[in-house]
């Protein structure tokens, strides 16, 4: 039975050879059993180039580019360095605004007169308030009128400064009227 059981083994392979080699094989009925031969050389035309000499300015050229974008390590997991910002535009400088123009200094008091020793080393002027109804006497360092320094006193003028600006005025000397 061993060879029985052979020939049928046998049998079932070579049935199934035959029916790979029917399916793989296409069939053409023009050319049955003919062989094929293709020929590329009919369609194949040439390229139509003058010089075929390698292009060394165009080598060159590419040669010379140079990727510009962000350089990543596509190894890594890691997020690439942000962007770096825009440089800033130049700062426009602005000249500040004129200051606006310090108004002339007033003194609320009139200068009618000086006295003097008779070396002339120490004077004295008189000042009259706005008004007419007090006489203030102050020699040259004195405070006039709470807020006013008498710097120098002459003849025909004394020179006064606000103590808390350090502005100067000058006091013309003041003719006294027909009723003074």
């Amino acid at each position: 039975m061993k060879r029985q059981k052979q020939m049928i083994v046998l049998g079932v392979l070579a049935a199934v050879l035959l029916v790979t080699v029917y399916f793989a094989y296409p069939r053409s009925e023009s050319t049955a059993g003919a062989v094929q031969t293709v020929s590329f050389n009919e369609r194949f035309t040439p390229l139509n180039v003058d010089n075929p000499a390698l292009r060394m300015d165009i080598l060159q050229r590419f040669l010379a580019l140079e990727y510009k974008g962000a350089h990543r390590n596509i190894f890594t997991a890691s997020l690439p360095p942000p962007p770096a910002p825009p440089p800033l535009p130049e700062p426009v400088i602005v000249a500040p605004p004129a200051p606006a123009p310090i108004p002339p200094l007033t003194v609320d008091a009139k200068y009618f007169g000086y006295v003097s020793d008779t070396r002339g080393s120490h004077r004295k002027a008189f000042f009259a308030t706005a008004n007419n109804d007090e006489v203030v006497i102050a020699g040259e360092g004195d405070t006039l009128l709470g807020h006013f320094r008498v710097i120098r006193i002459s003849i025909a003028s004394a020179d006064v400064e606000e103590v808390s600006s350090g502005r100067h005025a000058t006091l013309i000397l003041e003719e006294p009227g027909p009723n003074g």
